[in-house]
């Protein structure tokens, strides 16, 4: 049994691990990280600890870190515990960490994602010997060339078993629950360009799953445990209007398939979040707000878009383990504003900021597969003019309605009618409509100004999966068509609040020019908005037993969003230039 034995907080203690890896040897020479990060964190905190007098290192202080030193070099070749300084997930420790101060995801997550989907298959399927197969995300390469974009895997997969490698399968037992992963077989010339080739044995230990074997044994495996039905994968995404990827193998032909049974109850777990993953998301929301906060102190006119969306980038793969973001970021300032998807190929956050430009950025960190989704709205100078003022406050008005009355129960249509109402209201308080918001409401006036849904579940995708359940249609006016659901909110759902106002000159025009809408809009008023761009406030919410938590913690009101700001101003230093 590998055992560790230092002098922590003035005691000697043993730290026993009952798993075994392959030794290598460590370089010992930085005693201030290996002690500061991993004795002092609670990874052996289920290890029994025993007193031990023959072995000490020396605590780490000033005076003795150079003693120290000595002694790792001295001892790098007598340790060998392979792993036992890199990140546990490289342990066999059963978590996801990344080191520092990220979020540790329990492996258990996937293992109650498994039990929950098989309670809801097992009425659904015969007793006879029946097999969940999923296939992970592929290798892909750019085009025609060799290089390799950076691999994330498929969500379904990571859902079901969080295996990070690509070109994996997996299989549940629906019987008896015992899961099973299928690896690639690799070739010996893998080690010179990536790595280490690992046995079978580190992904049951890493994955904890029941049994591991290749890929290239999928079928044999299948047959030997005479699986009489396989589950397999086929449905229609609901937002992107693409179906999944169904599992197929060398061999499958041999076994009865079933592909319409397992699409609708793993989307549908995957709707409700469990403690597990609401912890990652309420992590990566956590992550996500402080880089929303950072962009916002270092903001200053004239500087590029882009480089804002760099620093957001930065702090949430640099503070929070996040290498990937959720989606493409929005980094708009001035007109791009009320461009919704801004920051694509085609305007890739490009534009110098001006003094007294409003500001977007819809920016989200992605940890562990599991996304955020944070819109902040602002303008680049910290100083809001009396115009970006009212529409700002109108939608934050919007934005609180919303969110004060999300709770179980309540229908995300109404809600979607709920902001439009507030949005109809003040922008008549403040003389850009006329007329009656009842008569407004009637006609999709709404639509002119926020010509999207109101939000959209979220998890492994950012436009998470179940927004629209069998024999659901899409609704047809307005605004309204463009909703990502139309389900009544449950507890444990992770849904977006984004309502947002924007002023789009194209469609104002079309809409001036339509007499159903024309008597309504106050030309004159309006023609001043348009250099505004628009406003959105996302954010990310979580619906409880009895109403809503907001994951996302950034200032929303314009006092706190002067404030803040004004702090980044206290100091000429810029982290960008």
């Amino acid at each position: 049994m590998p055992l560790l034995t230092a002098m922590f907080q003035d005691r000697i203690i043993s730290l026993k691990f009952d798993f075994e890896w392959p030794p290598r040897s460590l370089d010992l020479t930085a005693p201030d990280f290996w002690l500061g990060d991993i004795l002092k964190t609670k990874y052996f905190e289920d290890e029994d600890v025993e007193e031990d007098d023959e072995e000490i290192v020396p605590v780490i202080e000033e005076g003795n870190k150079q003693q120290l030193r000595l002694h790792g070099q001295q001892r790098r070749n007598e340790i060998a515990l392979d792993g036992l300084f890199a990140p546990p997930n490289q342990m066999g420790l059963l978590y996801f960490h990344l080191g520092n101060q990220t979020h540790k995801v329990p492996r258990e997550l996937h293992s109650l994602n498994r039990k929950r989907l098989l309670e809801k298959l097992s009425p659904k399927v015969p007793n006879s010997p029946a097999f969940i197969i999923l296939q992970g995300g592929e290798s892909q390469t750019l085009y025609s060339s060799d290089t390799e974009p950076l691999f994330r895997q498929e969500s379904y997969f990571h859902w079901l078993f969080g295996v990070k490698e690509p070109d994996c399968y997996g299989a549940v037992d629906i019987t008896t629950g015992k899961s099973i992963l299928f690896v690639p077989r690799l070739p010996e010339s893998y080690i010179i360009w990536m790595g280490s080739i690992h046995p079978t044995e580190h992904f049951q230990n890493i994955y904890a799953v029941d049994e591991v074997y290749y890929t290239d044994e999928i079928a044999k495996v299948l047959s030997s445990k005479q699986a009489a039905l396989l589950l397999t994968l086929h449905g229609l995404n609901t937002d992107s209007q693409k179906y999944t990827k169904e599992a197929t193998f060398d061999g499958i032909e041999g076994f009865q398939v079933d592909n319409k049974i397992l699409f609708p109850e793993i989307t549908e777990c995957r709707v409700f979040k469990t403690p597990f993953e609401i912890d990652v998301i309420r992590y990566t929301n956590k992550i996500s707000s402080e880089a929303h906060k950072e962009v916002m102190k270092h903001i200053r006119p004239h500087m590029k878009e882009y480089q804002l969306e760099s620093l957001f980038e930065h702090y949430v793969h640099a503070r929070g383990g996040c290498r990937r973001v959720s989606y493409c970021c929005i980094a708009a300032s001035g007109t791009n504003c009320a461009t919704l998807h801004y920051g694509h190929a085609g305007a890739p956050n490009d534009k110098t900021i001006l003094d007294g430009d409003m500001c977007l950025f819809d920016m989200g960190g992605e940890y562990y597969c599991y996304a955020s989704d944070i819109t902040c709205s602002f303008p680049c100078n910290g100083i809001f003019t009396t115009k970006q003022k009212a529409i700002y406050e109108a939608v934050l008005k919007s934005s609180r309605a919303v969110i004060n009355a999300c709770k179980p129960g309540v229908n995300w249509v109404d809600m979607h009618l709920l902001a439009d109402r507030t949005h109809l209201e003040e922008l008549k308080a403040i003389g850009i409509l006329q007329g009656e918001v009842d008569e407004m409401m009637k006609a999709r006036l709404g639509a002119l100004f926020m010509p999207h849904g109101l939000g959209h579940f979220m998890g492994l995708d950012v436009h998470d999966v179940g927004g629209y359940l069998a024999g659901q249609e899409r609704l047809k006016e307005p605004g309204l068509r463009s909703l990502r659901t139309v389900r009544n909110l449950e507890e444990n759902m992770v849904i977006t609040v984004e309502p947002g106002i924007y002023f789009i000159k194209e469609l104002i025009n079309n809409y001036c020019n339509n007499p159903i809408y024309s008597g309504f809009i106050v030309r004159d008023v309006i023609a001043q908005y348009y250099d505004f761009g628009g406003v959105r406030i996302e954010d990310d919410v979580l619906i409880t037993a009895n109403g809503c938590e907001c994951l996302t913690d950034v200032p929303r009101t314009v006092s706190d969003i002067e404030q803040h700001m004004a702090l980044g101003r206290q100091s000429d230093v810029n982290v960008l230039l």
